[in-house]
């Protein structure tokens, strides 16, 4: 534990805060949220949630990622980021309306509880330590491509900006790695204005208010909301969030990060927050060499990320018209551009043991598919097919 002085520990934060590892935290939290935000307000429309209960929903998950991403970052020294679990709002679309949402956040808490029995147990961080290292490296790297792949699709509709974006970062990479990132990000929005495709007639400031309900416990609210969240949330969240930090190079042990986040959850749940959890697909832009070529600076990646959900979840009433602002494809590419690294070595990690390869090629091939059974996404199918492909090759 660092017991430096505080105005000593704050040099060391500044000298350690770069540009490029600010611009990771920014486009990690980009990312993050233009991804998935839309699916919290279908989920909350559709059941009839208010505006007011809404905005409380998106405080809730940003502090909590806001203080538990900070935390835990300059506690260890590590590029910590946390995130709501977006395979669990998805799963809300459906289910939220199915049951009263008193009943609802009494799920949420259920789920939370759960995470955080499974942190204190140790019986989280035993589960990961069974994974192969190159099964985890394939894991990160199958999650990673579909995001990755999705700039080229893009281009598709805006072959000009998506072009220009890859273009500078080609260029750029070869003289300044470090700065390849930010130029593409600028670019592109130069681009993006010129061509008139920011528009933010749909904006307006305004700050959220959180607002508390009183929790209802039923069997029928945990057996369709809290037991699949919890599910969704320890396979396609806090797994793959782990794999991404072993990739890298991170050996932050991962009781206390999963158990953290189960605290911050179930404080956060009567004010409408379905869980935050490990991130995988931002953790990435922040612990990959775009960051920063010192893997012990990246820490501070985090940190940017979480101060800026701490902005968006006081100002959460205005984020959709923000993000409704940018164009997707600046969107799509700067998170792409942002991930080639770390779906680099990714790849270069799982395929380097010979008699682990073909397992590793399962589990990446099964993750990149985006398949979907018994409401569990692709990332935890992955892992267990790499599993079984790699125990019949070793018992044959």
């Amino acid at each position: 534990m660092d017991t430096a002085p505080a105005p000593q520990a704050s040099s060391r934060l500044l000298a350690d805060l770069t540009p490029s590892t600010a611009v990771a935290g920014a486009v990690a939290m980009l990312t993050g949220y233009t991804s998935s935000l839309i699916l919290i307000f279908q989920a909350g429309k559709a059941a009839g949630l208010s505006d007011g209960q809404i905005s409380s929903w998106i405080w809730a998950l940003s502090i909590g990622m806001a203080v538990c991403s900070i935390g835990l970052s300059l506690r260890y020294r590590t590029p910590v980021t946390v995130a709501w679990s977006t395979p669990g709002a998805a799963l809300l679309i459906t289910s939220l309306g199915q049951v009263p949402y008193p009943e609802a956040i009494g799920a949420f808490i259920t789920c939370a509880a759960l995470i955080t029995l499974c942190g204190l147990t140790g019986t989280f961080e035993k589960l990961v330590k069974r994974i192969p290292v190159s099964l985890a490296c394939a894991l990160l790297a199958g999650i990673l491509f579909r995001i990755g792949s999705e700039m080229f699709i893009a281009a598709q509709q805006r072959l000009g900006l998506v072009l220009g974006m890859f273009l500078t970062y080609l260029l750029v990479k070869r003289a300044t790695p470090r700065y390849a990132v930010l130029a593409a990000l600028l670019v592109g929005s130069g681009l993006a204005g010129a061509t008139g495709l920011l528009n933010f007639t749909g904006f307006a400031l305004a700050v959220a208010w959180p607002q508390w309900t009183t929790p209802a416990f039923s069997l029928s609210a945990t057996i369709s909301i809290g037991i699949p969240l919890f599910v969704v949330a320890m396979a396609s969240q806090n797994m793959p969030g782990m794999a991404v930090l072993r990739a890298d190079g991170y050996t932050v042990p991962a009781s206390p990060l999963v158990t953290v986040t189960g605290i911050a959850s179930l404080l956060l749940a009567p004010f409408g927050a379905h869980g935050v959890n490990l991130a995988a697909i931002s953790a990435a832009i922040c612990t990959g060499p775009h960051a920063h070529e010192q893997p012990a600076k990246r820490y501070t990646a985090a940190l940017v990320y979480g101060g800026l959900c701490a902005l968006a979840g006081i100002f959460g009433a205005t984020l959709a018209g923000l993000f409704a602002a940018l164009p997707q494809a600046l969107v799509l590419s700067i998170a792409a551009l942002a991930l080639f690294g770390s779906i680099s070595n990714g790849l270069t990690q799982a395929m380097a043991q010979p008699d682990e390869r073909e397992a590793a090629l399962v589990t990446f091939m099964v993750t990149a598919s985006g398949m979907t059974l018994f409401t569990v996404g692709s990332a935890f199918w992955g892992i267990i097919a790499g599993l079984v492909a790699l125990a019949i090759a070793k018992k044959g």
